[in-house]
């Protein structure tokens, strides 16, 4: 049952891309525009080579990570998307780049596609190991969220990385508005 109640956290992903560059096509010697990514560095860097096996998600199920059973939208533009949750990441305090606690999917054509990540610690837990700082993982300040909350949750710390779908908010935002939740179907969230 915890696994409900994680109904709305979610992750985030943006690659950072560089100026448009005119190439030439060499079958046509026409000049077009390419949008070249730079590769991914710091955290969406480590959080991609991390959760790369999880693009599947029967892997991800396979290590202990279960649907929450809804798409995550509200207020602001766009979605958080899907979540598939591993409550003993969740329940264990600690913040590690290489195990997210949430794995965040969207639904597309009938598919699941990797597209985040949310790193998820209870406050309680948090503040009794480090009074003094809040999380802060390679850099990234972690959101507070208070209780009561929409969740149903004690007051938590969250994260979002955009690691593998582009957000135009920014990488470590909670709201994509590239993500929908236009075709969630809860039967083909699990599998």
């Amino acid at each position: 049952m915890r696994h409900l109640v994680i109904v709305g956290l979610s992750g985030m992903m943006c690659t950072a891309i560089l100026p448009t560059l005119h190439a030439t096509n060499d079958q046509s010697h026409s000049t077009t525009n390419q949008i070249q990514h730079a590769p991914p560095v710091g955290l969406v860097r480590e959080v991609r080579l991390a959760t790369d096996q999880f693009r599947d998600v029967n892997a991800a199920i396979a290590a202990g990570y279960a649907s929450t059973g809804s798409c995550v939208s509200g207020p602001e533009k766009g979605a958080m998307g899907i979540h598939f949750a591993n409550g003993g990441l969740i329940g264990d305090g600690l913040l590690d780049a290489r195990a997210p606690e949430l794995l965040i999917y969207e639904q597309r054509n009938g598919k699941l596609r990797l597209v985040g990540v949310e790193f998820l610690v209870l406050a309680d837990a948090w503040n009794a190991a480090n009074p003094s700082a809040p999380p802060v993982l390679m850099g990234q300040h972690f959101h507070f969220v208070g209780s009561p909350n929409r969740y149903r949750l004690p007051a938590f710390y969250e994260l979002h990385v955009w690691a593998w779908k582009d957000n135009p908010s920014g990488e470590f935002v909670d709201w994509n508005p590239e993500v929908s939740c236009a075709e969630f179907n809860p039967g083909a969230s699990s599998h």
